[in-house]
């Protein structure tokens, strides 16, 4: 006698091996970052130094 358990869930079987949305959201999301500070980074930095020295008298 066989049985047959029931997931609840047709749709699971087919999903996977998907990534997941918020895997491809972060790893997006790093890749920007990344390409902004590469971009940016010299200038943002110059920024930041003549924001404090201005501070710091």
């Amino acid at each position: 006698m066989s049985t047959v358990r029931s997931t609840g869930s047709v749709h699971r079987h087919d999903e996977r091996g998907d990534v997941p949305g918020w895997v491809m959201i972060t790893v997006m999301s790093a890749g920007l970052v990344a390409i902004i500070t590469a971009a940016a980074g010299p200038q943002l930095r110059d920024i930041l130094t003549q924001a404090l020295s201005a501070v710091g008298g």
